[in-house]
């Protein structure tokens, strides 16, 4: 291999020019004792802050479902009538559900401008932890009025917006270029191990205990979180007193860190005309509308429409997202192996992974609305989710690649227009589905959610990049490949004068 196919090489996966992170060899390798490695530390307690994060969303989702259900009540002398906690309509619950986003979108580019200014840990955990606490509240607010409940779900929105764009600087500084989408991945999985555990739970702790024990269990679990989180984990390696001092090391060597980034600049021109971040937002917003609505609909769709009782409508409802989490594993080691193999280069594999996810849920999506089978629709929508996995080895770590800098703040804007769906969906799906719960009515819903996602599939098959972009090189960077590129010109000069020396003997 050439010197100049060497960069070439480099510049595709989104590294800088200056290190090859392939000839950087750690004195101790990564083996499955994962918990000598700090980094991989972090990642645990990150899969299990993002647990929490999904948890308490989605607990609701289940809860709802118990608080405005008939129960029939029969007294002493035989008369039979029925009752309810919170006779919400379809268009009140879809309001509740979607109340948590709004809030939820205002904080995201924040939290990412915060994350690099006083480190993603604080962020991330502060963010988890005072969700968690709102949690503990709830039943109190809900009890007092519809409004009070609004208001609390809308600033647990607010808190949880900081979380995505605040790992995103955590990552920045703790995760080397060949070891991102694995990170990454496995802390992502989190979200739908959450899910998995918060959906049947829920529906047994609202069954057995009541409604309410739903968001004691999940808010006290978050707190806890909180705890550890704080203890155990920093900034970056070089804060963190159970990092190694040849782990620090070699992640900075990896990612080319020069020193704390608490004084970077934004260039704001150049991402807002970047088109690798349109495709990363279009791609992150498709995934999201799909995701969204069957995260806040899916437990009503099961009972209202396939006749699914409550306790089964809880664990029919987590079966996609267990695939989705055991498939995020896969699909992150996958994406870090082609690269360290050189099968595809970071923009391939990101292209590939994204857009092929993409298709084969459109496919899905369009099965589950034509089949309308209580067996077969739990069976197409758990495909359809669990192959997003492969999109978020995609678009979810790929801010990192065009400017892991800016990482966090790319997040925080990305992840505000991703967010709309969450808004949005449970509002549009609360209209299109009456309290029948119509089966014509959800086809539609899944026509618009397969729909989407082909759109985003094309948008980030022509726009997607793994390349570290020009406008996010720091001045270090600009250096380095100027020096290498006059190196690289004088042996080639060298070459040719030998060469013709050659010849003339």
């Amino acid at each position: 291999m050439t010197d100049l196919e060497s960069t070439k090489i480099d510049k595709h996966n989104g590294h800088q020019p200056h290190h090859n992170n392939n000839e950087i060899v750690e004195s101790e390798p990564l083996t499955w004792r994962f918990w000598r490695k700090q980094r991989y530390i972090v990642v645990l307690l990150a899969f299990f802050g993002f647990f929490n994060v999904y948890s308490l969303r989605v607990n609701l989702s289940v809860a709802i479902v118990a608080m405005t259900e008939n129960r029939t009540v029969v007294d002493g002398d035989g008369n039979v009538s029925y009752d309810q906690d919170f006779p919400w309509d379809s268009k009140q619950k879809g309001l509740i559900l979607s109340s948590f986003f709004y809030g939820y979108i205002f904080t995201q580019f924040l939290g990412g401008y915060i994350g690099t200014k006083v480190g993603g840990n604080l962020v991330f955990g502060l963010g988890i932890g005072t969700t968690a606490i709102l949690t503990l509240l709830t039943p109190l607010a809900a009890k007092h009025s519809l409004e009070m409940f609004l208001a609390v779900r809308i600033i647990e929105g607010v808190f949880e917006g900081v979380t995505f764009p605040g790992i995103h600087a955590v990552w920045a500084r703790w995760s080397p270029p060949l070891e991102r989408s694995r990170m990454a991945s496995i802390a992502f999985a989190g979200n739908y191990a959450g899910t998995v555990v918060a959906m049947p739970s829920s529906g047994l702790l609202a069954a057995r205990y009541g409604w309410e024990s739903v968001f004691y269990v999940f808010g006290t679990i978050g707190v806890i979180w909180l705890i550890i989180w704080l203890l155990f984990v920093r900034a970056g390696p070089e804060l963190d007193r159970f990092c190694s001092k040849e782990e620090c090391e070699y992640i900075h060597k990896t990612i080319g860190y020069t020193g704390s980034n608490t004084n970077i600049k934004h260039p704001w021109k150049a991402i807002f005309t970047s088109m690798a971040f349109y495709a990363i937002i279009a791609s992150h917003f498709s995934e999201n509308w799909g995701f969204y609505t069957l995260l806040t609909q899916l437990p009503s769709f099961l009972k209202d429409t396939l006749n699914f009782d409550l306790g089964k409508t809880g664990f029919l409802s987590a079966v996609p997202y267990m695939a989705m989490g055991i498939l995020l594993a896969v699909s992150g080691y996958l994406a870090d192996w082609m690269q360290v193999k050189g099968i595809w280069t970071t923009t391939q594999v990101r292209r590939n992974f994204n857009c092929g996810a993409f298709l084969a849920q459109t496919v899905f999506m369009m099965l589950t609305a034509y089949i309308m089978d209580p067996t077969w629709s739990v069976v197409f929508i758990t495909i359809a989710v669990g192959l997003g996995a492969f999109a978020w080895s995609g678009f979810a770590v790929n801010h990192l690649d065009i400017a892991p800098q800016h990482a966090s703040v790319l997040m925080g804007i990305g992840n505000t227009f991703a967010t709309i769906p969450g808004i949005v969906s449970p509002l549009l799906t609360g209209y299109i589905v009456g309290d029948s719960g119509d089966r014509h009515e959800w086809r539609l819903v899944f026509f618009i959610s397969a729909g989407i996602y082909l759109i985003g599939c094309v948008v980030y098959w022509f726009y997607a990049s793994g390349e570290l972009q020009e406008w996010a090189k720091s001045p270090e960077q600009k250096a380095a490949e100027a020096e290498e590129k006059l190196q690289l010109q004088l042996t080639q000069r060298a070459g040719f004068v030998n060469t013709a020396a050659d010849l003339k003997d």
